[in-house]
């Protein structure tokens, strides 16, 4: 710069990745904290969703005990259960697909790099969601599978 002019004032001399990097920041700070807050979310409902469950399972351990003693299979029991917590959010989770479509046009403006309705993402999205339920479900499933049908009968 002072070999072109050197009466020329300079002042803040930043390369080109610090100007966008100052430029992006607050869209940075937002999505961090998008992120922050779905993960909390996602927790929250997997807490939720075992606690459903657990709940669920303990309300009808008499009913476990009788198939269990009438000779169903430990895993037919397991399978029972799993489905009883994973129906609700397999359906939340197509409402979800289908208002997050409908909120990515809105938002397009916002989207960067991404297509509004970008199958990869989508994708993801339910195998996450899927996985977290799954696994949320799977412990109280399992008890429930184990239940000593003499015990669980006993209970009422």
């Amino acid at each position: 710069m002072q070999s072109l002019d050197k009466d020329l004032p300079v002042a803040y001399v930043e390369t080109l990745n610090q100007l966008i990097g100052a430029s992006t920041i607050e869209a940075s700070v937002t999505s961090t904290l998008i992120l922050a807050f779905a993960i909390l979310s996602l927790i929250l409902a997997s807490v939720g969703l075992y606690g459903v469950l657990s709940y669920l399972v303990e309300q009808r351990t008499s009913e476990i005990g009788i198939r269990i003693a009438l000779g169903a299979q430990r895993e037919q029991v397991l399978r029972l259960m799993l489905l009883d917590g994973l129906h609700p959010a397999l359906i939340g989770l197509a409402i979800g697909l289908l208002g997050g479509a409908a909120a990515s046009q809105l938002i397009r403006s916002m989207l960067y790099g991404v297509r509004p309705l970008d199958a990869v993402i989508f994708f993801a999205v339910a195998v996450v969601l899927t996985l977290v339920a799954a696994a949320s479900c799977l412990m109280p499933a399992w008890h429930a599978s184990r239940l000593d049908p003499m015990q669980a009968l006993r209970v009422e």
